[in-house]
């Protein structure tokens, strides 16, 4: 049965999930840039709104109490204007860059790193084309999205709502307390109340991040074809590597075969296998295998020494000895230097019988 294309039943490889990367698309949570809006909002309010407070109250309180001694002519109302604007902006400068930073924070964290990716900045015209916006507005996604935005609302809503009906009973009392005792009293409610929003959303936000996380993964995720396409690309075609090894064998192969004229001798198994020794006493330490084959590669061996008169001599545990432990071009081990030395001492022998 033929496997089916798109079944993406292979987890996403490495290079995949980079590329993916490189493209800017990962998994990221909008929840979470909401909860950094909120962790900055409890800090403002905790932290910074006091000292806010004070330094606006200076800025503005020549404003409200003094307000006769300021010209009102076109110049001095527009450099005021632009004073008061700086003030106000100097003020709220920290609350801002506290925001930016975190959110900046949670994005970078979300992606693993800063992610740079240009081409997410250059226009899509496809965008607007109306109906690509209906399908967006009536995809998958976005009814997801809705459902999320629906499960959120009830959430937050009823954590505040739960929230406000646990204190109900207080309200009556409050018409009997005094300003500074009700301010105070407000004060701890909304801290209760944003820390207690605080800590639904990041339940939200991290409930949403796994989800969009595995969102991601199962789009990730890769057919067996695509994984085998891609470690074609990285490792390189399997038949084109056989290829390869196939000619290398054959070009390796032309060269031992160029070898064994200039042997000294073959030693056979007297069929099975065959090697041939070459030794020279002035520049060899020990007698070197310049060729060795098994079958048909020895038969042609054989036939090679017999057509450039190279002396044979059937030793077969010799034979089989050489052939598995010694590679092309290397020494014999000393371990075969007395049966090797007696073979080779017999053809020197031969040939020395023959000069004569």
């Amino acid at each position: 049965m033929a496997e089916d294309s798109d079944d993406k039943t292979e987890e996403p490889t490495g290079k995949r999930l980079s590329n993916a990367r490189e493209e800017g698309n990962v998994a990221q949570s909008t929840e979470a840039k909401i909860l950094a809006s909120l962790i900055a909002a409890l800090i403002l309010v905790g932290m910074l709104a006091p000292g806010m407070a004070r330094d606006l109250k200076a800025v503005l309180t020549p404003f409200i109490e003094h307000p006769h001694t300021f010209a009102l002519d076109q110049y001095a109302l527009s450099r005021l204007t632009l004073e008061l604007g700086l003030a106000v902006a100097k003020i709220m400068a920290w609350p801002l860059i506290i925001v930016v930073v975190l959110a900046l924070a949670l994005s970078i964290a979300q992606t693993q790193g800063i992610l740079w990716v240009p081409k997410k900045l250059m226009p899509n015209f496809e965008k607007l084309n109306p109906m690509q916006g209906v399908k967006r507005l009536f995809s998958v996604n976005q009814l997801i999205e809705l459902f999320k935005a629906l499960l959120k609302l009830t959430l937050i809503g009823g954590v505040l709502g739960f929230g406000i009906w646990r204190h109900m009973p207080e309200f009556p009392n409050l018409a009997t307390v005094g300003i500074e005792d009700l301010l105070s009293y407000l004060k701890d409610q909304v801290y209760w109340l944003v820390f207690v929003t605080l800590l639904a959303v990041a339940v939200i936000a991290i409930s949403d991040y796994l989800f969009q996380r595995w969102r991601w993964m199962e789009k990730m995720r890769m057919t067996k074809q695509e994984v085998k396409d891609e470690h074609k690309q990285n490792e390189g075609d399997p038949q084109v590597k056989a290829r390869i090894r196939s000619i290398r064998v054959q070009r390796a192969r032309k060269r031992m075969m160029a070898a064994v004229p200039k042997a000294d001798v073959v030693v056979t198994n007297p069929t099975h296998y065959a090697v041939a020794l070459k030794y020279d006493q002035e520049s060899m330490n020990a007698p070197i295998l310049v060729a060795k084959g098994a079958d048909l590669v020895a038969k042609r061996i054989r036939d090679l020494a017999t057509e450039n008169e190279v002396p044979i001599v059937e030793n077969p545990p010799l034979a089989r000895a050489l052939y598995a432990s010694v590679e092309l071009d290397e020494e014999i081990p000393p371990e075969h230097y007395k049966t090797v030395a007696e073979v080779i001492g017999y053809v020197m022998r031969l040939k020395g019988q023959s000069a004569n």
